[in-house]
C-alpha cells in the first residue's frame, strides 16, 4: 500500500491530525529571512509615508484574483 493510500484510508480526524503536523514541520523560523523581511517591510512603510507609493484599497486586491 502507498503512502497516499494509507492517508486516503485513514479517518477524518487522522488525517485533520496528521496535516496539522504536516504544516508545522513546514513553518520553521528562519531569524534570517525574518530579518530580511521586517526590513522590506520597514522600507515600504517608509517610501509610503514618503509619498513614493500608494496603497491599494484591499477590494481591488481581491477582485484581482477573484476573491
Amino acid at each position: 500500500m502507498s503512502v497516499k493510500e494509507e492517508v486516503l484510508a485513514l479517518n477524518p480526524v487522522e488525517k485533520l491530525k496528521l496535516v496539522d503536523e504536516i504544516l508545522n514541520s513546514l513553518d520553521n523560523p528562519d531569524e534570517k529571512l525574518d530579518k530580511i523581511w521586517i526590513e522590506e517591510s520597514e522600507k515600504r512603510i517608509s517610501a509610503y509615508d514618503q509619498g513614493k507609493i500608494k496603497s491599494i484599497n484591499s477590494e481591488k486586491v481581491f477582485s484581482k484574483y477573484g476573491l
